[in-house]
């Protein structure tokens, strides 16, 4: 997908940026069309707030119990999914009708719809999502760039299941990152700022200190491209194809 694609994802949601993209100078200007090779993408945890809320949407940023929408820097992911190593012949091809839940917390490092010692967020569903894959694997979704909270470093989170009925099929969960550079420069903006306000703005944990992503998490990381409404980003996961008897 070339970068004109990627941007026009986030110009056709006609959201404004206001001010801030000016004052926002980080990341690669170069967006990710393929893999260097045909390879498995890594599994990582599902973590403790997974939610399976079954929203088909799109733009995951609004809160359908009241309408409210997240405040933060708009993100444009898409991922294209595809299986690795079919017939034995190492070939990499499209996996169509998979469903994609991507989910994360806000900029002030809270999840939706789950209970915590910090927070209650039962019944609100902001930052949650799927889609289903089309022809060429691809799902897109208009999202925020995530917060933080103690222990993590900056994290998206996603789950495949290759069964559009949830009654089969498999499924392949694990992460994706972002570059410690550009967020810094992300979250010293409001209304991530003011998160950091709350505590010490050293308590953000780094990818390089962060357990689950050293496990793998180099090759989990996204490239973005810096847009005049925010940042786009494209990334494939590779899952093993399944062996025929």
């Amino acid at each position: 997908m070339n970068r004109r694609k990627l941007l026009g994802l986030l110009g056709i949601t006609g959201i404004g940026m206001a001010g801030r993209h000016s004052s926002v100078h980080a990341g690669s200007e170069e967006v990710a069309r393929k893999m260097i090779s045909c390879v498995v993408t890594p599994q990582q945890t599902e973590g403790p707030y997974f939610v399976d809320e079954r929203l088909h949407r799109s733009d995951i940023r609004s809160d359908p119990s009241d309408g409210s929408v997240k405040d933060g820097f708009p993100l444009a992911l898409e991922m294209r999914v595809f299986t690795v190593g079919n017939e034995g012949t190492g070939r990499c091809l499209p996996l169509a009708n998979a469903i994609v839940d991507i989910w994360h917390c806000d900029a002030q490092g809270i999840y939706s719809d789950v209970e915590d010692r910090n927070f209650n967020t039962v019944g609100k569903k902001f930052l949650r999502g799927y889609q289903v894959t089309d022809r060429n694997g691809s799902v897109r979704f208009i999202t925020i760039y995530p917060g933080w909270y103690p222990g993590r470093t900056v994290h998206i989170h996603f789950k495949i299941r290759t069964d559009s009925g949830y009654t089969r099929g498999r499924e392949f969960t694990s992460q994706l990152y972002f570059d410690d550079a550009i967020t810094d420069k992300v979250h010293a903006q409001p209304p991530y700022a003011e998160h950091a306000r709350k505590g010490s703005y050293q308590q953000r944990t780094r990818n390089e200190d962060d357990s689950i992503y050293l496990k793998g998490g180099r090759q989990l990381m996204l490239k973005l491209a810096e847009a005049e409404t925010g940042y786009a980003t494209a990334f494939d996961v590779g899952l093993e194809a399944e062996k025929r008897d």
